[in-house]
């Protein structure tokens, strides 16, 4: 009963994080499964980009149906990140276990800190897109998905709203169809490592995730936005300190 517990537990939380502030739910669902699970770093980056595949479609599909995708600017932004998501995805695979951790952490405390910033610091662009601006931020993120498994999107929505000018409604249901086709791009180079996961606890995951994101999307309508992103940002820089612990000790 415990095994089945612990990751319906950690599907919600990564599920309400995401559906609540559009991005940064998967940051947590790598040391969920490395913690709770008892996964590998390099088996969890793995298993993350699985479930982050699986919730994002379902809360692309929300808000999709409310207007809030820009699918044609999205694809563009996406089509940059394929290849770097890829190759990532591959060295990956071959990177030392406390390496990845320490780099997970790392990006951890990065979202953290942007999540801590007050609301009105990300605002939209001039207006004025510059397409080699545009491609180098889609391909950072796909190198970030790929690498360390995770969607990103703490970094893609303000890169939506700052390089392409999007309102934040747009950025927020946009980003997931970029961290969408970025996990696709990184999980087709870990097809073989996808196969030899425990399915008996991601399958779990991904359904409390899923059902956690359509929750967490009216919690959001309840709550203050700020006060969500702050509670998420101390939680997620807690977390990323223990892993910097237990990697280094």
């Amino acid at each position: 009963m415990t095994a089945l517990i612990l990751p319906l537990i950690a599907g919600a939380v990564v599920g309400l994080t995401l559906g609540a502030l559009g991005g940064g739910g998967s940051v947590l669902a790598v040391p969920a499964l490395i913690y709770l699970l008892g996964f590998t770093p390099a088996a969890a980056t793995t298993a993350s980009l699985v479930i982050v595949t699986a919730t994002s479609l379902a809360a692309l599909y929300a808000h999709a149906r409310t207007g809030h995708v820009r699918w044609k600017a999205g694809a563009a932004f996406a089509a940059a990140g394929i290849l770097p998501a890829a190759a990532a995805g591959a060295a990956a695979a071959h990177m030392p276990q406390a390496v990845l951790t320490l780099a997970f952490a790392a990006t951890a405390i990065l979202a953290g800190l942007h999540m801590l910033r007050p609301a009105d610091t990300a605002r939209p662009g001039s207006g004025d897109v510059r397409p080699g601006k545009a491609a180098g931020a889609g391909a950072g993120l796909g190198t970030l998905t790929g690498l360390l498994g995770v969607g990103g999107g703490f970094l893609a929505v303000p890169a939506l709203v700052t390089v392409l000018a999007f309102e934040m409604e747009a950025a927020v249901g946009t980003s997931l169809l970029v961290i969408t086709v970025n996990s696709l791009a990184s999980l087709a180079t870990r097809s073989s490592a996808a196969i030899s996961l425990d399915w008996a606890l991601i399958g779990p995951f991904i359904a409390a995730a899923i059902l956690g994101a359509w929750d967490g999307k009216r919690l959001a309508a309840k709550v203050s936005g700020p006060r969500l992103q702050r509670m998420f940002a101390v939680a997620l820089l807690a977390v990323a300190f223990f892993m910097v612990a237990d990697a280094v000790v």
